[in-house]
Order: structure tokens, then sequence, then C-alpha cells
């Protein structure tokens, strides 16, 4: 999978881009349980008063609090107070806009949790850690303005010892609901602090969602966009890799599988790519966060988040242990699917006469079975991660709510603090399961890339040599065989033995034998379909392996056995192998190979268009038009092989009369079954087992060669022999 990722070097904006929006996105989603906890702490139980720095305060109550702290707190809160108004004849301060809020708070709260506990002595005579034993009928600020400083100091040192194991939640919740009580005594409305307050995070909290769902549309789409870029690069490179494979590869991975590989297995590698991008990127970010952020809020409960992550853990490891040899087995399912489907849609016309259609049938249902079984069993595996990841998730909350209600109930956590806990705990798990989620994606994508990559690393049997050589204008169009034999990979045996002979330009030069003798294998090497295994090819006097591919091909017009033409007009195909030939070119190339007179016939004429593989022309058709199309080409060499097997013997012989005129001074290579199409060759060349038995004319071959004398007596009778 990792060397699939060299292609998206040109991406790498891209990527970085993502990541540092994966980091905005992480920080936005890790602070939304801040918010939601300040809504219940804050919002719901502390009425909207945030801290003990308050913000308007009694003259008199002022004056108590200062009381209660030291000469430098004392300087302090005065200087940050001014008079603002009055309130039922007491003088009411606020606090100055330049304080800072968190030193006001942190001087003020513990002052005013021992005037709230005194305010609750008073009025329900219940114990408490701060008692101070008031004369009945004294307040604790005349208690205090009696005192001297030397015994409000001792008394504050002794206030301190009985609070230092107060937890600071309470310290701060005592303050805050000091605050609160001084407010409502001074007139200050509370319930509009704390509507206004839940407004004001409720407000923050939409625009963090809002700013997340719009950065994680912007990560998708540039994610997107990569994954069909990285998509489009690998089909290039795969379908210019089959481009350029000799027909041995072809053979060797099957035409089925290259187009699996070229459209399935790089789609798995583009959903992969999104998702690695869009999910496992995001998910440490997001889980390495949310631990630290779970413990920020309270470090005690961090085992309860380890123990599920290794749970987890556990389950994803365990499946991809038993899913993964069947990621591999699926791919090659799929490659024996399409290998069943496509030979029996190629091959329907024979199955129908043959009346087989419950056989093919029956072999499609095994192949398709035999997938649904695999992908099955995968899909079953995979099934069984969720209802785990959910069971853990819920065990998980019950377990942090129980721990928290305890630490509630001792002060050392606030509520809101506990549904943040769950939310970062739930983030957690969340990322580790996002990440088991691609485990179901990841090995069969991996699986995808190494079938890609094997065809992008398959070693090129055929290729240019680093010396490139060019052609000898004088030897134009001339064709050596020296000492050339041939053996297909792997094979025990030559299927082409010590072949040597010259095909001069001007001169047709015939190949002909039985079946299997070599013929098509023989012309195959010419355009370097195959390489010669020993011996030398030469082209125009050089060594076809010393020259360009294009360069040399460009000098052939080949027409295979088999006429294949493409999708698009008649004019398009015959274009094919020169698109800057004129309109003359292409009429002169149907009147050679005896085609105007049916292409006059459709409609359109030239702009008929042909449906793909040629489907809507006959054979005789389809050989004329593959042929024009050679012809139009104008090529140094013309290459037959077997090119006249579908035309009646009239139109064949009217088609190499006209070939005749047009490669005067042109190499022809002719390879035929019937003795009626080579019998006038300058040259025939009679192959058997693939040695040359025989070359020469029809007529010295007569005299001289059996299996020539052989092939044409099956064909033909003595008195059209001696006719001809």
């Amino acid at each position: 999978m990792l060397k699939v990722f060299k292609y998206l070097k040109s991406s790498i904006f891209s990527v970085i881009a993502v990541v540092l929006l994966l980091f905005a996105q992480a920080y936005l989603d890790l602070t939304l349980p801040d918010y939601t906890s300040k809504i219940v702490n804050v919002g719901v139980q502390q009425g909207g008063i945030e801290n003990a720095a308050i913000e308007k305060i009694g003259e008199d109550t002022l004056n108590t609090l200062v009381l209660l702290m030291d000469k430098e707190d004392q300087k302090y809160i005065i200087n940050h107070y001014e008079k603002s108004d009055t309130y039922k004849g007491e003088t009411i301060y606020k606090l100055n806009e330049d304080s800072d809020v968190d030193k006001i708070s942190s001087i003020m709260a513990k002052p005013m949790m021992i005037l709230s506990y005194t305010s609750q002595e008073n009025s329900s005579s219940s114990d408490s850690s701060v008692s101070f034993n008031l004369p009945e009928g004294m307040t604790l600020s005349q208690a205090l303005n009696l005192m001297s400083d030397t015994e409000r100091s001792a008394m504050l040192k002794q206030i301190d010892k009985k609070i230092k194991d107060i937890p600071d939640t309470i310290i701060d919740q005592a303050a805050v609901s000091y605050v609160k009580s001084e407010y409502e005594r001074i007139g200050v409305d509370t319930d509009h602090i704390q509507t206004m307050y839940i407004l004001k995070v409720g407000f923050i909290m939409l625009g963090i969602a809002f700013a997340a769902m719009a950065i994680g549309i912007l990560i998708v789409f540039i994610g997107s966009r990569m994954a069909a870029r990285l998509a489009k690069t690998l089909r290039h490179k795969v379908f210019t890799k089959v481009v350029g494979f000799s027909k041995n590869e072809i053979k060797s991975y099957g035409q089925s599988s290259l187009i699996t590989r070229t459209t399935n297995d790089v789609q798995q590698v583009q959903m992969v790519v999104v998702f690695l991008l869009r999910v496992v990127f995001y998910a440490p970010i997001i889980g390495i966060g949310g631990v630290m952020k779970a413990m920020s809020t309270n470090a005690d409960m961090t085992y309860i988040i380890g123990v599920a992550v290794a749970a987890i853990l556990t389950v994803v490891i365990t499946l991809f242990a038993i899913a993964m040899p069947k990621f591999n087995k699926v791919q090659k399912l799929i490659d024996k699917l399409n290998l069943v489907t496509r030979e029996i849609l190629s091959g329907l016309p024979v199955i129908r006469a043959f009346s087989n259609e419950k056989h093919e049938e029956k072999r499609f249902e095994e192949a398709n079975k035999r997938l649904t079984k695999v992908n099955l069993f995968v899909n079953r595996a995979m099934s069984f991660m969720m209802p785990v990841m959910m069971l853990v998730m819920n065990l998980v909350c019950l377990v942090i709510v129980y721990q928290g209600a305890k630490g509630v109930d001792t002060g050392a956590m606030q509520v809101g603090d506990i549904m943040a806990y769950i939310q970062y705990t739930m983030q957690i798990i969340m990322a580790f399961l996002m990440i088991s989620m691609m485990s179901i994606m990841l090995p069969r994508a991996n699986v995808s890339a190494k079938r890609i990559m094997e065809i992008i690393e398959t070693p090129d049997t055929i290729y240019n040599s680093k010396n490139l050589v060019q052609f000898d204008p004088s030897k134009k169009g001339k064709i050596e065989f020296k000492n050339v034999s041939f053996r297909y990979p792997d094979a025990d045996y030559d299927v082409i033995t010590d072949i040597n002979l010259v095909a001069n330009p001007g001169e047709t030069t015939a190949f002909i034998g039985s079946t299997g003798s070599g013929k098509s294998t023989l012309i195959n090497l010419i355009p370097r379909f195959y390489d010669v295994t020993d011996g030398e090819l030469l082209v125009d006097g050089v060594n076809i392996k010393d020259v360009d591919l294009h360069e040399l091909r460009d000098k052939i017009g080949f027409v295979p056995q088999k006429g294949v033409l493409f999708t698009g007009t008649i004019k398009d195909n015959i274009k094919y192998g020169n698109e800057h030939i004129t309109d003359d070119d292409v009429e002169r190339a149907l009147d050679v190979s005896q085609a105007t007179e049916f292409v006059a016939k459709l409609k359109g004429g030239v702009n008929y268009e042909i449906s793909q593989g040629g489907t809507n022309v006959s054979g005789g058709q389809k050989q004329r038009l593959s042929i024009a199309r050679a012809v139009a080409k104008n090529p140094d060499i013309y290459v037959f092989d077997d090119s006249f097997s579908a035309l009646d013997f009239k139109t064949d012989a009217k088609l190499r009369g006209e070939l005749a005129k047009i490669t005067k001074d042109k190499t022809v290579l002719i390879v035929a079954q019937r003795i009626s199409t080579i019998m006038n060759a300058d040259k025939i060349v009679v192959l058997d087992e693939g040695r040359v038995v025989g070359m020469g004319t029809h007529k010295e071959l007569m005299k001289n060669c059996n299996v020539y004398k052989e092939i044409a007596l099956s064909q033909l009778s003595k008195e059209e022999l001696e006719n001809a």
C-alpha cells in the first residue's frame, strides 16, 4: 500500500493542507465538551456566574470581605473597585474594566466562602467547618471591626488551617453562591445573567459546530480530489503499462484480471485514500487530544480509557487476523467471476447454438457462490465489531458516571465535568472505532494496491535499447531473418527454429503451412509483439532490437487474423493509423480494400458509427475495413496475417489486384491458408513445425516441395493448379 502513496507526491501541498485542517477540526471538536461543561456547571448550577470576581458589590459587603484579607490583597481589591451608584441608600461599587478577573476571583473566593458559611450558620445553626461562635446579635463584620490587626491576622491563619483540606471546587461554588446572593441583595437581575450566559455559550457552541462542519466538508472535498487524482494516475500507469505489454504478459495476467485491476482495484485504493486522510490521520489527533483533555478534567479516571482502548484493540487485531486472508481471496474470486462472465458473453452465439445455456448458468453460479460465500464470511466477521464497540462504549459510560458520582459527592468534580469527561472518552473511543472501521477496508485495499503495483512494476520484456540506431534508408522496407528461433517463455521447445529468409521491397512474400506450423508467430516477431530467442531479425538493415519501437511499428501496416474495429465512425477507424490523411486517401483505401460498395449503402457512409467490437458489420466487412486501415497508413511494410479468409474468391482476387498496384515498391508479407491467395506471390515460404521446408514460387514448390504440394492438392484439383 505504501508504494501507491509515492504517486501522491504531486498532491503534497494538499496533504499538508488536509493535516492542518484536521488539527483545526480536532481542536474545535475537543473544545465543545468544555462549553457543555460550562453550560451545566456555570449556566445551570451557578446561575451564569463564572467566578468570585463580583462585578457589582455593596459597600458593606466589600468592607467586610476586605477585613478577611491580608493587607496586600486588601490594597489590591480596593484599587480595582470604584463607586458606581447607590441602591436603597447603600453605595454600590463596580469592578474596573481592566482588572485581572482571575486574580480578583482567587483573592475573593475564600472570604466569600467564609461569609457564606457564616450566613448559613446564623440562619440554620448547622455545623460548618468554619465556625466563629459570635455573640448573639453581633455580625461578623462588627466583630472584625472590633478586632485589632494582630487579632484579625491570627484569626485568618486559624481559618486557613481549617479550610486547607476543602476542595477548590467547593470553595468556588460557595463563593459563587455568595456572589449570587449579593447580586440579589443589591437588586441585580440574576435570571437575566443566567439567561444571557447560556445564550452566549450556546451561540459559541453553534459557531464551533458550524466551523467544524465547514472544515470537515473542506477536508472531504480536498481528500476526494486527491484520491480521484491518485486513481487517475494509477489507471493511467496501469493502462500505459498494459499497452506496452507483449502478448506473453497479456496471456500471463489474463484480460479479465487486467480489467479488474484497472477498475475495481483502483477504486478500492481510491476509497481507502479518502478514508485514510479523513479518518486515520484524524483519529490519532483526536485520540491524543482527548486523552490530554480528559486527564486535565480528572486524571484519576484515566485508567477507564486505557481499559476501553485495550479492549477495542484486542477485538480489532483478532478480527484483522481472521479477515485478512479472506480479503486476498476476494479479489481473486472477482477475477474469476469476471473471466467466466467475459467468456459467456463473448461466446453467447456458440452457447445458444449448442443449447448449453444451463451448463454456463451453472458455471456462473458456482463462481458467484464462491465469491458470495467469502464475502459473507468477511461481512459477518466485521459485523461483530460494531456491537462489541457499542458494548464497550456503554460500559465505559456507566463506569464514568459511577466514579464521577463519587467525585461529585466528595466535591472533587461537578456534574458538568462528568458530562465533559464522558464526551472526551467517547471521542477517544470513536477515534479507535474509526481506525477499526478502516481495518475492514484496509486489507482489501492493500491487496488491490499490491495487484496494481504488480502490473506497474512488471519488468518490460519488449523495450527500447539504450543506444538506439537509425534505419538505413538505402535498405528501406527490406526484412531479413538470420538464423531466427523463437520459444515462448517457460516452454520446453522452440516453435520457430533457424529461419533464414529475406523479404525485399517490391516483392510479395507469402507464408503457408499447416495449422500450428508457426506462420503467425513468425510475422508477429516483425513488429516485436515477441522478441526472437536466437538469431537476428533485421528491418532496413538494422536489428529491430536496436531501433525505436514506435518508429519500427510506424513503418508497418499490420492486419491481424481477427479484424478489430473500434467504436467511432468508419472514417475514424481508417484514419487510426494516420489521422492526418485526407478524405481522398480514405476513399482510395476503401476502393483498394473493396469496401466502397458496402460502405456507400450504410447510413452516413464513411460517417457510419461502428459499435463496440464492430458487431454491426459482418466478418468480411470488418476484414476489408481492417485492410483499408493498413492501406490508408501507406507504410513501407504490409503484413497480412490470414487477412483474406473471410472474403469470397472474387473479392479476394480483386483486392489483391488493387493491392499489387499500390505496393510495387513496398514489402508485402501474407500469411494464408488458401493456395489461391498466394499462388501469384513472388516468394512462398512453406513452414512445417516451425521450420522452413520449402521456399520459391508456386511452380517451383509444386515440383520440389511435398508439403506444399499436399496442401495445394487438398484445396484445388490438378486441372485448376495447372491452369493457374
